[in-house]
């Protein structure tokens, strides 16, 4: 069995080229926290059912010396308390754009998110979720079978 449906870096590599750009700006210039951003990634990807992904954002929170409390309690946030005020919105920002089908982004989410975050702050957090939430989709349609890594 392939590992991939379509190698999708290579049959569209100026798409996936303009992905990484807004990936790298992201993780460059958005004035987010690298913590944050980590942990945005790992609920997206949890929430999207991106194994590889998951994997990828859990080794790369590792890597940076996160805690396992905090690494495995990001599936089930609302019941822990090791995040602060500021990561407990983006968990929830998150959620809601994700899952944009279930509600849209309720008011109430949406002012929680903009009481600790900038109006910059909160457009970069969006980009940074839509990022995640096309990387994970173009993994799970088009690419990574189960049991491979991803390998964009």
């Amino acid at each position: 069995m392939n590992e991939f449906r379509l190698k999708y870096g290579q049959i569209s590599p100026e798409g996936i080229a303009k992905l990484r750009e807004l990936e790298h700006w992201v993780n460059t210039e958005s004035g987010l926290e690298y913590p944050l951003r980590e942990l945005v990634k790992l609920r997206a990807s949890l929430l999207n059912g991106c194994d590889a992904c998951v994997r990828t954002h859990t080794a790369e929170l590792r890597k940076m010396g996160e805690s396992e409390e905090r690494i495995g309690a990001v599936a089930d946030w609302r019941s822990s308390q090791e995040y602060t005020k500021r990561e407990r919105a983006a968990l929830s920002w998150i959620e809601v754009v994700t899952n944009i089908q279930d509600g849209h982004a309720p008011d109430a989410v949406y002012e929680e998110v903009r009481a600790v975050f900038s109006e910059v702050e909160t457009v970069n957090l969006t980009l940074l979720i839509a990022t995640i939430n096309a990387w994970n989709r173009m993994a799970i349609s088009l690419g990574i079978r189960t049991g491979y890594e991803a390998k964009r």
